[in-house]
């Protein structure tokens, strides 16, 4: 028997051997040019989370709003995770890379001066959306092939993750101190955004391209499937995991605060963005040790990640039923294990679906990948429909339950796989 090698590492499968159709190409430090823009746009994109609390406060958006907000972001990573992989296939990565910059910027411009109105808001989220999806399939996918042409394969999973953690994590810490202590709250956290996302861009202009036109590319309006040869460990080892890898930081930084707002009082946009904090945080120290903590877990990086997770739930049933520093105590201790379970979960199952890809199917796999990772962001609103029927604290339980079955089906998968 012999362990099977953790899709973290990238080892394995065809993923490995994926060669850029541009070749020739020998650029060792080339995805460096390609991560800054990664960076902003997932800054874009969650920089929204802890200024929820700011616009309830100063708008009076109710919760519903609030949650259309959400719903908005999400509804347009749909058509970005669709079309953004076979665009980048059949014009190249850095084209669609530099749309969905401009998108970023569009969507941003009107968060900063629409987010009065309900409407402005929705689109402004809808629209950050679209070009969040743009920078985690292609940003992903061009890193990726830019780590095989440098010989380093194996850390295009961690390199892409971190990129993406990063900017989630970060974007939100700085929106979050500028909207508690900085003035104009409502709108200079997003204009450093957009100075941010201009400065990236330009470092992207001297990115090398790994994806020549492909006129041969005819699907155009996406390609969201899985490979036939893929489908069965998709189904067996991806799809378990994925949807807990964004239900993670939204237990951490949407329902855990929401617990202890009365507690928090003026203090809950500050405190939203340090639970913010303190999740993608611990999520980036955990990918930066993805390598070593693969070895440890003999490939069962995900299933430790998903019981950290479990965990994290269970511990937020303090907030839940707790009062004063106590709930307050739960929600930032439950915060560093939510990070701890996000970090290998979101490695494991990127390193998985590019272990098993193709050069020809790989962005489309991605957005496939990424499109079921972002099922997690609906399970706040789930808990909340759930939790007059049955109690908060029963719906985390049965939330950890869950999770736990989701880590075994992986686990039971893996040892078979090994033997």
């Amino acid at each position: 028997m012999s362990s099977t090698p953790d899709p973290s590492s990238g080892t394995g499968g065809t993923g490995g051997s994926n060669g850029s159709p541009a070749s020739g190409i020998t650029a060792p430090h080339g995805w460096l040019r390609v991560a800054p823009i990664v960076v902003a746009l997932a800054w874009g994109g969650n920089h929204f989370v802890p200024l929820m609390q700011l616009y309830e406060q100063v708008f009076g958006y109710s919760t519903v709003e609030v949650d259309l907000f959400l719903a908005s972001y999400v509804i347009g990573l749909v058509p970005g995770f669709a079309l953004a992989g076979a665009w980048s296939d059949r014009f190249g990565r850095k084209p669609v890379m530099l749309v969905g910059l401009l998108i970023g910027v569009i969507g941003s411009v009107i968060l900063a001066t629409a987010s009065f109105s309900v409407i402005g808001m929705s689109v402004g989220r809808l629209v950050s959306g679209v070009s969040v999806a743009v920078g985690m399939v292609v940003g992903s996918s061009w890193i990726k092939e830019l780590s095989v042409t440098s010989g380093r394969s194996s850390s295009g999973a961690r390199r892409s993750a971190l990129s993406l953690t990063a900017g989630f994590g970060g974007g939100a810490g700085i929106a979050g101190v500028l909207a508690q202590f900085a003035p104009l709250p409502t709108l200079l956290p997003y204009l450093v955004q957009i100075a941010a996302t201009m400065l990236a861009g330009v470092v992207l202009l001297r990115a090398p391209e790994t994806r020549m036109p492909d006129p041969a590319v005819r699907s155009l309006l996406g390609d969201l499937r899985i490979p036939r040869h893929a489908r069965r460990r998709f189904v067996r080892v991806v799809l378990p995991l994925a949807p807990w890898v964004f239900a993670a930081p939204a237990l951490a930084f949407a329902v855990g605060p929401s617990l202890v707002a009365e507690q928090t009082g003026a203090l809950r946009v500050g405190f939203a963005t340090l639970a913010t904090v303190v999740t993608l945080g611990t999520g980036t120290v955990v990918q930066l040790l993805s390598a070593p903590i693969a070895r440890l877990t003999r490939g069962r990086s995900g299933v430790v990640g998903l019981a950290f997770i479990a965990g994290g739930a269970l511990l937020l049933i303090a907030a839940a039923v707790g009062s004063g520093g106590t709930a307050i105590a739960a929600v930032l201790i439950a915060a560093p294990l939510f990070g701890a379970g996000y970090g290998p979960c979101m490695v494991f199952g990127l390193g998985a679906v590019q272990d098993m890809a193709t050069p020809h199917d790989l962005a489309g796999l991605t957005a496939v990948y990424y499109s079921m990772t972002y099922a997690g962001f609906f399970l706040p609103a789930i808990l909340a429909v759930l939790a007059p029927l049955f109690s908060f604290p029963a719906v985390l339980i049965g939330t950890a339950v869950v999770i736990a079955a989701c880590a075994t089906a992986v686990a039971l998968r893996l040892r078979s796989s090994a033997t």
